[in-house]
């Protein structure tokens, strides 16, 4: 069993700040599993909205949730509306006799309610999938290959994780989105999903996908904006101050879990994405993830121009600009477009992350390292 110390403090720091915490993140990636061991199994305050006898229970929620004490665990919130005016009441009171913990998949429903009715009052964490913090060092491969919802990357053998990835992404399609209140066509998403899938790293164009798939552009964007709220989906946005250049101003698209990545790409294991075209991509999508949540920088961008320089991220941390190219090679070299990047962007350092195991200076300030390595680098 894996322990997810780092989530576990989070929850701590924040129960003590806030009277009600929500812990959002997909479906499938470990909430309720990370919900019922914080909350310890003497502790019977702890009610799931999936199930319907609970749920009849939460019609009256004031009723319900009046005379609980301590911590008090609502699992999938969004299903009861009503649920947020009466927390809101609860969390004001004096003394602050119970504390809430609200489990959820990001849905228009649970962002709207919590807007209205918990401003000021909610301290809000986004969970994932597994990564490279929580598993061994020597997990790096099939973290990629495998991705990090936990029942993908601890199943028995490849196949079947390829089973419960596609399964989960069946799941999602017919039943979740219509559960989270995205009243959109699964068909439809499913062919933009693996669309996106071979987009994966590259610069998003609504227009070509929208006449590709032969709907409208708002519409592939409405269908878009669904898989980044339930976090399938990253956009980068770009670095766009003005330097005297023509730069990209369209964000890059990419899949956050790799595992889904590989099975909406059809790869059936590890051999198969070492000799596909989005090889690299994969490798450049897995290490952005990987870096966004170990380091939590304060801004996160990429940096394109039309002439052809790009880096590919470019993280604000502390008051330092951090470039990072993601290469997949053997022994990266200096390029023409790092020298352009680290001048345009007047960067403090850039990282070349690559897939080896050696660390070296390409020049002042410039170093190839592998992930592992620039993982460690996660003081402030």
């Amino acid at each position: 069993m894996i322990t997810r110390t780092r989530y576990f403090q989070d929850m701590e720091r924040a129960l003590k700040r806030s009277p009600v915490v929500s812990l959002l993140g997909p479906r499938q990636c470990g909430k309720t599993t990370l919900a019922r061991q914080f909350l310890g199994a003497e502790n019977i305050n702890y009610f799931d909205l999936e199930e319907p006898a609970v749920s009849a229970l939460l019609e009256h929620p004031a009723v319900a949730l009046r005379d609980l004490r301590g911590l008090v665990v609502i699992d999938e919130a969004q299903r009861q509306p009503g649920l947020f005016p009466v927390l809101r009441v609860l969390a004001d009171r004096p003394g602050r006799p119970a504390t809430f913990l609200l489990l959820g998949s990001a849905s228009p429903e649970l962002s709207r309610q919590t807007a209205e009715s918990l401003a000021g009052r909610v301290e809000i964490i986004e969970m994932r999938g597994l990564d490279l913090g929580e598993v061994p060092a020597e997990a790096q491969e099939r973290l990629w290959w495998r991705g990090g919802f936990p029942r993908s990357f601890l199943a028995e053998n490849d196949e079947d994780s390829v089973a419960w990835r596609k399964n989960f992404t069946r799941t999602f399609l017919e039943r979740d989105l219509a559960l989270l209140g995205f009243g959109l066509s699964p068909a439809l998403m499913g062919r933009l999903w693996t669309m996106i899938a071979h987009y994966h790293g590259q610069i998003w164009n609504g227009s070509e996908l929208a006449a590709s798939l032969g709907v409208a552009p708002n519409t592939v964007r409405a269908y878009l904006d669904a898989l980044e709220q339930t976090y399938m989906v990253r956009r980068l946005q770009p670095w766009h101050t003005n330097l005297g250049k023509r730069v990209v101003k369209n964000s890059k698209i990419y899949l956050r879990d790799s595992g889904l990545l590989h099975t909406l790409l059809g790869l059936r294991n590890a051999a198969e994405l070492r000799t596909h075209p989005k090889l690299g991509a994969s490798w450049e999508g897995f290490v952005i993830e990987e870096l966004l949540r170990a380091l939590g920088p304060d801004e996160a961008y990429f940096y394109a121009v039309h002439s052809g320089s790009e880096l590919d991220l470019m993280l604000v941390r502390g008051g330092r600009r951090i470039g990072v190219e993601v290469k997949w090679a053997d022994a990266p070299g200096m390029t023409r477009s790092m020298h352009v990047a680290r001048a345009d962007l007047k960067l403090d350092e850039l990282w070349v992350v690559y897939p080896g195991e050696r660390t070296y200076a390409l020049s002042d300030q410039v170093t190839v390292l592998p992930l592992a390595e620039v993982l460690k680098k996660t003081s402030p």
